[in-house]
C-alpha cells in the first residue's frame, strides 16, 4: 500500500511515454485480481483520466486496492513501460484516495467534446421533426423517462465514446446521419423509423450500466449482464407502445430496429436486419462508433507515426500529416 505524497506529479495519460516515472491521481476504471506464472498474486488495472486510459500491473499485490474499487479515484507511483508492442504502467505503490487529498475532478473525467446542452437541443429539434405521430410519441416518452441519465452516462465502458455524455454524443450524431441518409433514399426508407430506432437504440444502456460517483461506468448491472440493453431497449419500447395504444406493426418495427442495430449475431445482435431500416441502422451505428475510435486514437498517435494495435479495429492506425 503506497504513503501519501507530499506533492503530486500528475501527467496526464495520453502524455506518458516509455521511460517515464508517474505519480499522481487517476480513475481506476477496472481492476482484476490475478495470479502470476509464479504463483504470486498480482492486480491487472486500467487507469484513466480525462485524456484517456491505460492498462498497468501492480505485481506481487493481494490489496488492500481490489476489484471493489473499481469507479474510485486512487493514488499510483509507477513506471511507463511497454509490453507486446503497447504502453503500459508498472505500479510501484497504490491507493485510495481520501477527504485529505488534493486533486481536480475535472482533470480526471473524460467528458463529450461537444456542449451536452447544445447537443440535447438540437436532438429535440430532430425529434420534432419526426412526422410520425406514434414513432414521435414513443421517442418523447422514452427520453423523458430516462432524460437525467442519457444525457450524463457514457455510451460505452471503454472502446468508444467512454466519457460523461457519451451516450448523449453518439446518438446525436446517429440521429443526424439517418436524417442525411433518409433523404438520400427516400423511396426505400421510412425517415420516421429510421429516425426513431437512431434515437432509441441505445437508451437502455442507462439501465445496462452501474456507474461511479463520478459518472464513468464501472460494471454491468444484473439486468445489463442477462438481457442487454438490446433486449431491454425492444421491452421499453413495447411498454411505451402499450401504454401509448401504438399500432401493432409500428411497435414491431421499432423493436426490430433496436434488437438488429448491431447487424450481426456475432457482433451482439439479436437477429439480423430484415428492413432496409434496420439495416441501414446498423451501418450508421458501425460508422458512427468507428469513427470515433479513430478520433480517440487520432489524439493520442503524433502525426507521421502509426498508433500501437487498436483492439477494437485489430489494426494500427497510421495518423498522416
Amino acid at each position: 500500500m503506497g504513503t501519501k505524497p507530499e506533492k503530486g506529479n500528475t501527467m496526464h495519460i495520453n502524455e506518458w511515454k516509455v521511460g517515464d516515472a508517474v505519480e499522481g491521481f487517476y480513475i481506476l476504471q477496472s481492476a482484476y485480481s490475478r495470479q502470476g506464472a509464479n504463483g504470486k498474486p498480482f492486480l491487472a488495472v486500467t487507469l484513466g483520466d480525462r485524456s484517456g486510459t491505460m492498462e498497468g500491473k501492480v505485481w506481487d499485490y493481494a490489496g488492500p486496492v481490489g476489484p471493489g474499487d473499481a469507479g474510485s479515484v486512487v493514488w499510483v507511483h509507477g513506471t511507463v513501460t511497454e509490453f507486446r508492442g503497447a504502453s503500459q504502467l508498472t505500479v510501484g505503490r497504490i491507493r485510495t484516495a481520501d477527504a485529505a487529498d488534493r486533486y481536480a475532478p475535472g482533470d480526471l473525467v473524460p467528458a463529450a467534446p461537444i456542449d451536452l446542452d447544445a447537443g440535447w437541443a438540437e436532438l429535440q429539434k430532430l425529434l420534432d421533426s419526426i412526422a410520425d405521430p406514434d414513432y414521435a410519441a414513443i421517442c418523447r416518452a422514452l427520453l423523458a423517462q430516462y432524460e437525467a441519465r442519457f444525457r450524463l452516462i457514457p455510451a460505452a465502458k471503454s472502446v468508444h465514446h467512454g466519457f460523461l455524455g457519451g451516450l448523449l454524443m453518439h446518438t446525436l450524431s446517429m440521429v443526424c446521419e439517418a436524417d442525411f441518409l433518409a433523404a438520400q433514399y427516400p423511396d426505400v426508407i421510412d425517415r420516421s423509423l429510421l429516425l426513431a430506432g437512431a434515437l432509441l437504440h441505445d437508451l437502455a444502456k442507462c439501465e445496462e450500466f452501474t456507474t461511479s460517483a463520478l459518472g464513468l461506468v464501472t460494471d454491468y448491472s444484473m439486468k445489463g449482464q442477462l438481457l442487454g440493453h438490446s433486449v431491454m431497449g425492444a421491452q421499453a419500447v413495447a411498454a411505451a407502445a402499450a401504454r401509448l395504444g401504438t399500432p401493432e406493426e409500428k411497435a414491431a418495427l421499432l423493436q426490430h430496429l433496436i434488437l438488429s442495430h448491431h447487424g450481426e449475431p456475432d457482433y451482439g445482435a439479436a437477429l439480423r436486419p430484415v428492413c432496409a431500416e434496420g439495416e441501414l441502422l446498423s451501418f450508421i451505428d458501425l460508422i458512427d462508433s468507428r469513427m470515433e475510435i479513430y478520433r480517440e486514437t487520432l489524439q493520442e498517435t503524433p502525426a507521421g507515426t502509426f498508433s500501437p494495435r487498436v483492439f477494437a479495429l485489430d489494426r494500427r492506425v497510421f495518423h498522416h500529416n
